[in-house]
């Protein structure tokens, strides 16, 4: 036994280790507590954990001053998200392109094709135009070209489309991902704060009191994310800046050779578009570093915004303590109210004579405070119940269980006052125990108990009860009549039957007058009732005991005489015995 229950105890502790460790394994898979965006900006290096945080904290944002709060926060993180993806654009359109092979290639080359030859339509269409006006061949021409126009650029987005889906156009995912983001914004996700609750109760206090820490953590932890993203986001932007300030500035455009001034003027436009190309370069870093600025400030202001609303939470769990240092407190006054009280019952009972008296009465009053004081820490701790009827209804079913014995002695009561019940002064037998009925009470019945035809001076007490569950007998009423039994041993050497014969004779004439009047009482009762009448004479039979054989007798008799008629009935047996 004792191996089993060692290895039930190791296989529940493995049980137990392997659900706490798969449970640790699958922690990042929790699910939130607020719906993230449908952005997928993380394949992009776009950190939008700040923006979701907030989102997050709009659950426990109660007061309206937390709620203020948490729509400055949400508006911070969305507009440093805005600028990172207005970074994330730029560089990807600035990005010169990969050179890739296979698929990818080809879509690379029709999109590129396309472009082509929509600048080309557009320079046609511009020509066309200035002359369009006047020229009927030129306008049907004009007409043409846009056409075309409309062409390539459908065959232009059909590429980019499936240069997207393709992985290869991550100026297109990007678009994508922040005008995601942008609808999102526009309709943002509804997120009802759950309230505390109330704190008029010590449990009520602690449970507020908990919940405002843990909701003070997760500000912390939501300062924590934008303290670290400042950070982050300062050494990029210092980065960016000394490398930025390193850069030479742009040379001037050379001067022609001797001799081959269209040498000169190709250089002077090579270096001009060189020129333009590191201009653009430079521009783009310095939006970039604008953007980077704008972020640093959005993240600071969120810092100080998850600081002020870290500050609220604090002093909001600082009036829970105080109510909850004041329920303490009355508590603990009831408490050692509660022990005054017994001290000072145990020396207001101390002067009396009966010990048993003062000993109940210093029991009563004892636990009564002690309930008193019970009732009035628990109306403290949990206040009044809230489902009365209910709490009424258990309580009842409760009384009614406990109480169930009192119950059916008060019904039992009905019962015995009844046509067919007891008096006081009837002769009854109840559960074994004989006795005069003494007293009838709501819930109990006392009887002077009888042992063998006289009384024994002690009181016996039943619950009215046995008058519905139970059962008695009552022999004082008419006829008063029972069958009583008795057992004679066979003397050894003696003719049984003979002598069972002659003890039969004694039980007859001793029992013939009781038996002749039982026989016209009950004559009269199985006429009324229309049943077959049945004798009273005595029965003798011979069986089988431990020392020999015994001779059982089973006659007529009165309940109140039964023990007089059975000591007569051994006399005359064991004198009849003696002569034989």
């Amino acid at each position: 036994m004792m191996d089993t229950r060692k290895i039930s105890i190791a296989v529940c502790g493995l049980l137990l280790a392997g659900a706490l460790g798969a449970v640790w394994w699958t922690r990042d898979a929790a699910p939130s507590r607020a719906p993230a965006s449908p952005a997928a900006s993380a394949a992009f290096g776009i950190d939008r954990r700040m923006l979701d945080s907030a989102r997050q904290l709009a659950a426990i944002a109660e007061t309206p001053a937390e709620q203020d709060l948490d729509r400055q926060a949400t508006r911070l993180a969305d507009h440093e998200l805005d600028q990172a993806f207005a970074t994330a654009v730029r560089e990807a359109a600035a990005a010169k392109p990969v050179v890739v092979s296979g698929p990818l290639q080809q879509l690379n080359a029709r999109a590129a094709q396309a472009r082509v030859r929509i600048a080309a339509d557009q320079e046609r269409i511009t020509k066309l135009g200035k002359t369009a006006a006047t020229d009927d061949k030129a306008a049907g021409s004009l007409e043409v070209a846009k056409a075309q126009l409309a062409l390539d650029e459908d065959e232009l987005e059909d590429a980019q489309l499936d240069l997207a889906r393709q992985g290869g156009d991550d100026r297109a995912r990007l678009e994508r991902a922040a005008q995601e983001h942008a609808d999102a914004q526009r309709e943002p996700p509804v997120v009802k704060p759950v309230p505390l609750g109330s704190t008029a109760t010590l449990a009520a206090q602690v449970i507020a009191w908990l919940e405002l820490g843990d909701r003070q953590n997760r500000v912390e932890a939501a300062q924590q994310q934008a303290t670290r993203h400042v950070t982050a986001v300062e050494w990029e932007h210092n980065s960016l800046e000394a490398m930025v300030d390193k850069k030479p500035a742009p040379a001037p455009a050379a001067d022609a050779p001797p001799g081959n001034p269209d040498a000169g003027d190709a250089a002077a436009e090579e270096d001009s578009t060189a020129m333009v190309a590191r201009l653009r370069g430079l521009s783009d870093q310095r939006k970039t570093l604008t953007e980077l600025d704008r972020r640093i400030q959005d993240s600071q202001q969120l810092v100080d915004t998850y600081k002020s609303w870290n500050t609220t939470l604090e002093t909001r769990r600082r009036g829970v303590l105080h109510l909850l240092l004041q329920s303490l407190a009355m508590v603990i006054g009831i408490l050692l109210v509660a022990v005054a009280l017994e001290i000072a019952v145990r020396h207001a009972f101390r002067d009396q004579q009966d010990r048993h008296r003062l000993h109940q009465k210093r029991f009563l009053a004892s636990l009564g405070i002690r309930v008193a004081g019970a009732v009035i820490v628990l109306l403290i701790v949990f206040g009044p119940p809230g489902q009365m009827p209910t709490i009424i209804g258990l309580a009842t079913a409760g009384l009614t269980v406990v109480l169930k014995d009192f119950i059916v002695g008060f019904f039992g009561w009905f019962v015995l006052i009844g046509r067919n019940g007891v008096r006081i002064g009837d002769w009854v037998e109840i559960n074994g125990v004989s006795g005069e009925v003494i007293e009838i009470g709501l819930f109990k019945t006392v009887l002077l108990e009888m042992g063998t035809g006289h009384p024994t001076g002690r009181r016996v007490s039943f619950m009215n009860g046995y008058a519905i569950e139970g059962h008695y007998f009552n022999f004082s009423t008419v006829g008063q009549w029972l069958w009583d039994e008795m057992q004679v041993p066979v003397p050894p050497g003696s003719d049984p039957y003979a002598t069972a014969q002659k003890i039969r004779e004694v039980v007859e004439k001793e029992t013939e007058s009781d038996a002749q009047q039982a026989e016209q009482d009950w004559e009269r009762i199985t006429k009324q009732y229309g049943t077959r009448a049945f004798p009273a004479k005595p029965a003798v039979d011979l069986r089988p005991g431990a020392g020999g054989l015994e001779i059982h007798l089973r006659y007529i008799t009165r309940g109140p005489q039964r023990h007089e008629v059975k000591s007569r009935l051994f006399k005359e047996i064991v004198a009849l015995l003696h002569a034989a």
